[in-house]
């Protein structure tokens, strides 16, 4: 059965979470991770790329464009939906197929779903947000992403506000300050967990 000993592990953009994904292999938890797989999925998925949305969107490498193809469905909703109900039931089929691998161990492992409380299509009863505060969150994106305030805020909106996901969350891993501090945030969540596992 899938997703018997899933923990989601989500948050927002900017918020650290891929850094908090990599940490969290490091300090030996088994992570899934969504973002991933939907870029496989997407890059071999490139055919149907080309004929639905136009050769601009394929580099001339031959690989899916994704900056230029994630500018174009975030300012046309309908092109959006077109990608996602394209691309959801083949992540999430991969996402389960990997999930039942990972639950014969009985054991605890992380599934980092960036959508997972928006889009409400798993299972998973227990979740871990990684936390910043809107503003350190805005500011981090428009660093990382080069963007203007105003289209920064225009993708942080996309999604729901980060202090929302942290009240649904069973966890949290606090991501406001620096790395040390982040580090000792995710040994003290992988303590609990062992503990709880006896481990």
């Amino acid at each position: 059965m899938a997703y018997e000993y899933a923990i989601a592990l989500t948050g927002s953009i900017a918020t650290g979470k891929s850094t908090v994904a990599s940490l969290l292999a490091l300090n030996g938890m088994r992570v899934i991770d969504a973002d991933s797989i939907s870029h496989e999925i997407l890059e071999n998925s490139k055919e149907w790329v080309r004929e639905t949305f136009g050769e601009e969107y394929i580099t001339p490498a031959g690989k899916v464009d994704r900056a230029k193809l994630g500018a174009y469905i975030f300012s046309h909703s309908e092109a959006k939906k077109l990608l996602e109900d394209f691309l959801h039931p083949k992540i999430k089929a991969e996402i389960e197929k990997r999930s039942e691998q990972q639950d014969k161990f009985k054991f605890p492992y992380l599934i980092d779903i960036p959508l997972f409380f928006e889009n409400a299509n798993y299972p998973i009863k227990e979740s871990v947000v990684v936390y910043t505060p809107a503003d350190i969150q805005l500011e981090r994106f428009m660093k990382r992403n080069g963007y203007s305030e105003e289209e920064s805020r225009k993708r942080i909106a996309s999604q729901l506000p980060i202090d929302e996901k942290k009240e649904k969350a069973t966890w949290v891993i606090d991501n406001a300050q620096n790395l040390k501090h982040l580090q000792n945030e995710i040994e003290l969540f992988v303590e609990k967990i062992k503990k709880r596992y006896n481990k």
